[in-house]
């Protein structure tokens, strides 16, 4: 039984420079828990930010070890879990830290992963994958043949979503920035506005549903994309009422959800090739500060991982 491991940890909120690498003691799977060692593990905006203390959380003491997106192998096995078994491949979504060695998930939010996909490719399904599907379908009711713009398509999350949607037979719009445009129209994006030189306000009408991945600089744009009674999702910020009221839309944002029913379901779709998915950088443990840097940045282009040494 391991004893202790590595994790990165923060003690203290800030920046960057608060992220620190320790040895702490290894956590052990309590009653429906299992016991990971993680391979690979994906850099949320919500993991910087948690670790900025800009989220006020009872759930949040210091020191913690951040990180909710997992990749890994089965080490061990708590009471009453059932259907994993030890040295397989997993994935899934932690509140205990996936930046170390090792972590513990309860079993309701683990899943096979995708016998096609890298660690590090799987690490980036649970949170992107789920918010894309919840967002699009479970808020936005996606339906085959509606037009759909896509707000920050080059994202962790936006990219899922652009290819939900054309998985969906949506007519699919992204908007990304001069760099990205070529990698939105890879993902399969029918149209794709470049921000920088086009307003999309002046582009972008009538569709039937927005997803907004990037907030308070896209709002304004997003309200008056959808047509009169459509629907516009957030993840990252709400217009006024005022605005909403004026265009007759349908304004819904949400917290993401993650099960192991959905992740499996992402799985089978990697493996059948209806889901492609796409890093877009990647960093040891020991370069955290660099990643949360390039993270906090923004304008990225698919997710950050951190990979784990075997």
């Amino acid at each position: 039984m391991v004893q202790v491991m590595r994790a990165l940890r923060v003690s203290r909120f800030g920046g960057p420079e608060v992220i620190k690498m320790r040895q702490i003691e290894c956590p052990v799977p309590q009653v429906g828990e299992v016991l990971v060692r993680v391979r690979a593990a994906a850099l949320n905006p919500a993991d910087w930010k948690l670790s900025a203390g800009l989220f006020q959380s009872p759930m949040i003491t210091l020191p913690f070890t951040p990180g909710f997106d997992v990749a890994g192998v089965v080490e061990e096995i708590g009471p009453n879990v059932t259907g994993f078994q030890r040295g397989q491949a997993v994935i899934g979504w932690t509140r205990r830290g996936s930046f170390a060695e090792y972590t513990v998930v309860p079993a309701g939010v683990l899943a096979v992963a995708p016998a096609n996909a890298s660690f590090g490719e799987a690490a980036t399904i649970p949170t992107g994958a789920s918010t894309a599907w919840q967002g699009l379908f479970d808020n936005g009711n996606l339906q085959a043949g509606q037009r759909v713009l896509v707000q920050g398509a080059a994202g962790g999350v936006g990219q899922f979503a652009v290819r939900l949607a054309k998985w969906k037979d949506a007519y699919v719009i992204g908007t990304a920035s001069t760099s990205n445009v070529e990698l939105v129209r890879a993902l399969g994006a029918d149209e794709v506005i470049d921000y920088t030189a086009t307003r999309i306000e002046d582009a972008v009408h009538d569709v039937d549903l927005v997803f907004d991945t990037v907030g308070d600089a896209t709002l304004a744009s997003s309200v008056q994309a959808v047509k009169r009674g459509g629907t516009l999702v957030t993840i990252a910020g709400m217009p006024s009422e005022e605005k909403v009221q004026e265009h007759g839309i349908n304004v819904k944002s949400f917290g993401v959800v993650v099960t192991s029913d959905l992740l499996q379901n992402f799985s089978q779709m990697v493996d059948d090739g209806a889901l492609r998915l796409l890093v877009g950088a990647t960093f040891h443990l020991e370069d955290a500060s660099r990643a949360y840097e390039l993270c906090q940045g923004g304008h990225g282009r698919g997710r950050i991982v951190f990979t784990v040494s075997k």
